[in-house]
């Protein structure tokens, strides 16, 4: 399985595509990325309230004291809007996933204007959703 690119590189492949159909494309192939997530991660405890679709969502902190995130969706561009935000917060910390603001990077890549509102909405819980729990954490 391909790995997620860092944030720079996933700006530079977005600005590369020339629609927004290539970018949903993209979207929907970086989905295809993530990590397979096991059977019992699929469990209520790990799910997003505020999605339309089904979105689980698992947070560990690593013996480094990095974030580790896993998901999954049972929508293709909702799994890619996760391993979007997941690029977001690769190898941060509790601390600085709190204080880290997505938006800017969503409104560089024009990414918000381009969804459904529902969309926008879960991609908000999502967020909301990860920045608490590391706000536990921290």
């Amino acid at each position: 399985m391909a790995t997620l690119p860092d944030k720079e590189k996933l700006l530079k492949n977005f600005s590369r595509c020339t629609n927004w159909e290539e970018k949903y494309l993209y979207i929907i192939e970086l989905g295809q990325r993530l990590p397979a997530l096991s059977d019992e991660a699929h469990n209520p405890d790990n799910i997003i309230q505020g999605c339309q679709s089904q979105v689980w969502i698992v947070m560990h902190q690593n013996d480094a004291g990095k974030i580790e995130l896993q998901g999954d969706s049972d929508a293709a561009i909702v799994k890619g809007l996760i391993a979007v935000v997941f690029i977001l917060y690769q190898e941060m910390s509790a601390q600085d996933i709190v204080a880290f603001d997505v938006r800017p990077w969503f409104e560089e890549m024009a990414l918000t204007q381009h969804l459904t509102p529902s969309r926008s909405q879960g991609l908000e819980a999502m967020i909301r959703a990860i920045r608490a729990r590391a706000a536990i954490l921290s």
